[in-house]
């Protein structure tokens, strides 16, 4: 079978013999040097100037937005646009912090939304949460300038689209700050773990104490000094003082560890992936019963799930019977119309607008993995389910 995750690690066995020999040799697995380390490494990597890491890229989701409300440049009530095609904890910690989600199609040849989507919402939005699906985005340059232009505080889901450029510039550099995901069916695996990046010092900091009971004690010396000067707080309360609201969301060093050792294999790993990706969407643009997948305004194409979205619904039935008889793992494109599940209905409401391109996906569309350890008679078994 060729499932969706093909391996835990990139160069599995060479990975699972360093991390039994680094467990074996280590007194102290809880948050510490290696996950200084990955954070370091990580934000030269993405050329951000800070990198916090959690256990999940949902956790990295609702620290994000708790920093962002804690600071005071989110309050309850702000209405934040949300991708209608997106996954479930993007918009989660919206709804549990007060938020009030605006929902915003997608483009059926990106599955991502573009600024004319965008346009229609933006004059009612105090943020927005853009989530990069699939590696892909739309004309995310001018959602940026659109955002600047009307205010709007706009951050980056980028769990799903790590590697990927538009005009060189990373996917998660072009709003204030962004997430991502290293569970273990994602570019780079740490088995469970999330990264927040941002170049804001002040939010850096809070995402730091957000990720860990709102204390202070991961800060820099005369950060903590300060704050216990400003609330005047005794020399032994310092240990448990709580400044503002926070989580425990924090990794172990054998996350840590897992992500000083892949990150090595990034670079290959994004071209691989690809090189897969181009030549599954040739199929897919020469075939006339698939929606073309549109890049040409991309310069990387890091894509870990390739989508297929047939052009009639009588079809979507003949594509999904091809992968599931040659045992090619699918699933739905990540949670399709969001405004469709239970959760959303039982705590936003039913929402009566249609988002016309989303609610197609949802129900015409699935995708399969792109794995960067896929034998070429995998990639080739592949290219030839997609041809007509």
């Amino acid at each position: 079978m060729i499932g969706l995750v093909k391996s835990t690690f990139y160069k599995e066995r060479d990975t699972k013999r360093k991390l039994v020999d680094f467990i074996l040799k280590s007194d102290f697995l809880s948050m510490g040097k290696e996950t200084k380390k990955f954070e370091k490494n990580f934000a030269k990597a993405q050329k951000r100037k800070y990198a916090v890491f959690v256990n999940s890229g949902s956790s990295a989701n609702l620290v994000l937005l708790q920093s962002l409300v804690n600071l005071g440049r989110l309050k309850r009530g702000d209405k934040i646009g949300i991708s209608a095609l997106t996954w479930a904890t993007n918009i989660m910690p919206a709804i549990q912090l007060g938020l009030k989600p605006i929902i915003i199609d997608c483009e059926i040849e990106t599955l991502n939304v573009s600024s004319k989507t965008l346009k229609k919402a933006i004059n009612k939005l105090d943020a927005l949460f853009l989530t990069n699906v699939l590696g892909f985005c739309h004309d995310i340059d001018n959602i940026k300038r659109l955002c600047q232009e009307k205010s709007v505080l706009l951050i980056e889901d980028n769990c799903e689209s790590l590697g990927s450029r538009v005009n060189k510039t990373l996917l998660g550099n072009f709003g204030l700050a962004s997430t991502f995901s290293f569970f273990v069916g994602h570019h780079l695996s740490t088995i469970e773990g999330g990264m927040i990046c941002t170049d804001d010092e002040e939010l850096g900091d809070m995402l730091v104490m957000v990720r860990a009971h709102g204390w202070d004690r991961n800060l820099p010396r005369h950060k903590k000094e300060a704050l216990r000067t400003l609330h005047n707080v005794p020399e032994f309360l310092t240990k448990y003082c709580f400044y503002d609201l926070g989580y425990n969301f924090r990794p172990t060093d054998i996350n840590g560890f897992l992500g000083n050792n892949q990150l090595a294999y990034l670079n290959k790993m994004i071209a691989q992936r690809e090189k897969n990706f181009k030549k599954w969407q040739s199929a897919i643009n020469q075939n006339q019963e698939l929606y073309p997948i549109k890049t040409t305004h991309m310069s990387t194409v890091s894509n870990f799930a390739m989508p297929i979205i047939v052009r009639k619904p009588e079809l979507f039935k003949k594509y999904q019977k091809k992968f599931i008889d040659n045992d090619v793992e699918i699933r739905p494109v990540i949670a399709g119309n969001i405004t469709e599940h239970p959760f959303y209905k039982k705590h936003v409401g039913i929402n009566r607008r249609r988002y016309k391109n989303a609610d197609y996906i949802h129900k015409y569309g699935f995708y399969f993995g792109n794995n960067a350890e896929l034998t070429n008679a995998e990639v080739n078994l592949i290219r030839s389910l997609l041809q007509k």
